[in-house]
């Protein structure tokens, strides 16, 4: 096995192109599952694809054979400018201060999935989170944040609390709104961009798919407004 610092799983970014990822990431599909509040309140796991060492995922939307890459960008002569900065997540984030848990929220990198939305609301529990049950509340939102735009802040630590994530990658979908969400990359896989520049390595982010986000590569909820869908 390769010591280079390109071994393992990668992601990589093509000039308006997909996403070509190595390193036999696996590939599966995750479900938002509503609450009687109408606010997301858990995944449901949904479909695996068979393990494969490399493979392209479609960026531009377009692909007949979605999630995967056909070529369709070239046809649809695909703008994937990548316009999201390189600087880290803490460069630009607004905190909320609780008794028990601080929050850091950062717009840049919001799918607007709202899993921070359920209930009084993750910065609410944040406020509130002296009392164990509310302190719990906000970790449990801010750890459903796919994007990791919320991230729960351990108040005797100062440590970031973060899901236990393996490298993979999940096809998110939500149901009730009949919508297609973006790619939630886990396990702080590096994602190189097309002019060969590392992002931050995070544990969580999201990756646009359907081509319209203002933000690339990272989503920003545009798959909402254009009622994007990855399956027929």
């Amino acid at each position: 096995m390769s010591d280079s610092p390109k071994a393992g799983p990668r992601i990589k970014v093509i000039k308006d192109g997909p996403y070509l990822v190595r390193g036999g990431v696996p590939l599966n599909e995750e479900r938002i599952v509503r609450g009687p509040d109408g606010e997301p309140c858990r995944w449901e796991k949904g479909e695996s694809y068979p393990d494969k060492e490399s493979y392209s995922l479609c960026r531009c939307g377009a692909s007949k054979a979605k999630p995967y890459c056909d070529g369709s960008h070239v046809e649809a002569a695909f703008d994937g400018r990548e316009t999201a900065g390189h600087g880290p997540y803490l460069e630009n984030v607004e905190r909320t201060v609780g008794p028990g848990i601080d929050l850091t929220y950062s717009e840049e990198f919001c799918a607007c999935v709202r899993f921070c939305h359920g209930g009084k609301g993750a910065w609410s529990y944040a406020e509130a989170s002296g009392d164990p049950e509310a302190r719990a509340r906000a970790v449990e939102e801010a750890c459903a944040c796919p994007s990791g735009s919320l991230v729960a802040w351990d108040k005797t630590t100062g440590a970031a609390i973060e899901p236990a994530c393996e490298p993979g990658i999940s096809l998110i979908e939500d149901p009730r709104s009949g919508v297609s969400g973006p790619l939630w990359v886990k396990g702080a896989i590096p994602i190189e961009s097309a002019d060969g520049v590392e992002y931050e390595r995070r544990n969580r982010v999201t990756l646009c798919r359907c081509g319209r986000s203002a933000r690339k590569p990272f989503c920003d909820g545009s798959h909402l407004a254009a009622g994007f869908k990855s399956k027929p």
